[in-house]
């Protein structure tokens, strides 16, 4: 079986603004990617009272492939995630630990779209991506992320009282 990688990464600095695609980030234990609005605490969803699932979002290419061709977006910073992966079923992912580059990452839940995506990006795009809008995952282990790195899933996860197994 191919291991699945990572095709690109996107951080943006603040609410609305345009995500930047970078080719390395380093990924903040409970806190993020370094230059991201959520690890800095300033995203949209950061007050929001469930404080797990907001470190990193992740997106497959596969996924933004049809999204392009029924024309709904021009790139893959569009749809806001942070880590565009190739060949792994993210869903897969949910209460795993698995490693990317340097880091490890613990996948929490779905990461369905909403309207505000919708209105910073296509009408059409919650439709489209209802059941397929990637994974969110909290930061385990630090480390560097850069693009052609590849996804190992670790292990079995679980949370306990004191945090990620």
């Amino acid at each position: 079986m191919t291991p699945g990688s990572v095709v690109s990464i996107h951080v943006g600095s603040s609410r609305k603004a345009t995500l930047d695609r970078v080719g390395r980030v380093e990924a903040i234990r409970g806190r993020g990617l370094a230059g991201d609005r959520y690890c800095d605490g300033t995203g949209t969803w950061s007050n929001h009272p469930n404080p797990s699932g907001k470190q990193v979002t992740l997106l497959e290419a596969e996924v933004v492939a049809g999204l392009i061709d029924r024309g709904l977006i021009v790139g893959s910073g569009d749809i806001r995630r942070n880590i565009v992966t190739r060949s792994v079923e993210l869903s897969g992912l949910i209460g795993r630990r698995f490693r990317v580059g340097e880091a490890v990452l613990f996948g929490v839940r779905a990461c369905e779209p909403c309207r505000y995506l919708e209105s910073l990006t296509a009408r059409g795009l919650c439709e489209a991506l209802a059941g397929r809008g990637g994974l969110r995952a909290d930061v385990v282990a630090g480390g560097c992320i850069g693009v052609g790195d590849t996804i190992e899933v670790l292990d079995r996860g679980s949370l306990s009282a004191s945090g990620y197994l």
